[in-house]
């Protein structure tokens, strides 16, 4: 088996192949161009797409190209897969600027360039906005058939669970497929990867690649990940945890990571670190409290792999200084409220849905009845309590939900 594939195997990445045996003959008889798609719902990706672009930057670690296909024209009408409604059709504004947030994301992980193996950014609006309806339907509707379409997950579970599902949804097989075969004539890209719910759109471009320019390509996919408890991989308390640092600050990042529960710090360390295998079958291994080593471990090499080193550090450090010190230290988020507001008194909850410690009133009311609030360190169970002035240590504020997540609040 080819390095790649027997990396990424290891590690956990691969779910599904077309053909791994041949998939492997053509990654040792050369440089292999494989791309990974990324429509532009939000203006950055959170971790739920780490997955993806640890992969990709994985091939490029041995010696292939990845391609980064940017959906500015498929973001247009939406993926259904792993949807139970319709998503929200958005104008072309908000997908360009979208677009824009999420290509920073892969700065830090993929080298871009010029050469044979450096990284490639593509939009396949370039391809589908110039499409025209009858001649599209002429070349490549007679290569579908609506028999085997609604096999498909994305469109049988949604008709099984009886939900709508609208024919421009239906038609994003398509230009999935379309995409794959535009990106094998411009430049050569013989695999298409992505998340295990792109199954069926994958193994469509490689038929009509197939079909139509008698080439061999191939897919491959990654496993849906799950945390140990059975949660979806990508959120936390607060919502998503976002890759851009003007989504989520570093330090929350990293915070993330250290909350990895005990069962998944081996199998994440493997997916979301460069770590040599048997050090991380060393760290999977340890017991106890000594467990808390190894995610700690995680949160520095993950923050590092995005943020950078120094981030990673400050954030690292931040935390020591907050929870083995006790200490609010400078670095921690800020969250900043107006001097009118905190002179009149800010109710605690509210306070703490606003600066992101609770997602909600509701919950905030939960989490200080339940004994979670902490204000400058102390308890407070008083859900209407009302922090002011009076409450500022040198100017700042410390509000904590749990041990671990913590908010300086300043006027601002």
């Amino acid at each position: 088996m080819h390095p790649f594939l027997a990396e990424a195997a290891a590690r956990g990445f691969i779910h599904q192949c077309t053909d791994t045996e041949a998939l492997s003959e053509a990654l040792g008889s050369g440089v292999v161009s494989a791309y990974i798609g990324f429509d532009c719902t939000a203006d950055s990706l959170h971790v739920g797409s780490l997955v993806s672009i640890m992969l990709l930057r994985l091939l490029q670690k041995h010696g292939h190209r990845p391609v980064v296909l940017m959906g500015g024209g498929t973001t247009r009408i939406g993926d259904p897969s792993g949807r139970d409604e319709t998503r929200q059709l958005l104008t072309d504004a908000t997908i360009a600027a979208n677009m824009a947030g999420i290509r920073r994301a892969f700065v830090p992980y993929l080298r871009f360039g010029a050469g044979t193996t450096d990284a490639v950014m593509a939009n396949n609006a370039d391809w589908l906005d110039a499409l025209g309806y009858i001649p599209l339907l002429r070349e490549i509707g007679p290569h579908f058939t609506i028999n085997r379409m609604l096999t498909m997950d994305s469109v049988r579970l949604r008709l099984e669970r009886e939900q709508p599902l609208t024919f421009l949804e239906f038609n994003y097989m398509i230009l999935q497929s379309y995409d794959f075969r535009e990106l094998h004539r411009r430049l050569g890209v013989t695999l298409q990867m992505g998340g295990s719910d792109q199954w069926g759109n994958i193994v469509s471009g490689v038929d009509l690649v197939r079909r139509t320019d008698t080439a061999q390509v191939f897919g491959l996919t990654t496993p849906l990940i799950t945390t140990a408890s059975g949660a979806k991989m990508g959120k936390s308390a607060k919502g998503a945890v976002w890759l851009n640092a003007e989504r989520l600050s570093p330090y929350d990042y990293w915070q993330f990571w250290r909350n990895t529960e005990d069962g998944d710090v081996g199998r994440f360390l493997r997916l979301f670190s460069e770590l040599p295998l048997d050090e991380i079958a060393r760290l999977e291994d340890l017991q106890g409290a000594d467990i808390n080593e190894a995610k700690k471990v995680l949160a520095n090499e993950a923050t590092a792999l995005l943020h950078g080193e120094a981030a990673a550090r400050d954030a690292a450090e931040t935390a020591r200084r907050t929870f083995e010190q006790g200490a609010a230290a400078e670095t921690l988020p800020t969250h900043l409220v107006s001097a009118a507001d905190l002179a009149a008194g800010i109710a605690l909850f509210r306070l703490l849905a606003e600066s992101g410690l609770a997602g909600s009133n509701g919950e905030a009311r939960r989490l200080i009845r339940g004994g979670g609030a902490r204000l400058n360190d102390a308890p407070v169970t008083e859900e209407n309590h009302l922090v002011t002035e009076a409450d500022l240590r040198d100017g700042a504020a410390k509000l904590s939900a749990g041990r671990k997540q913590h908010r300086l609040i300043r006027v601002g």
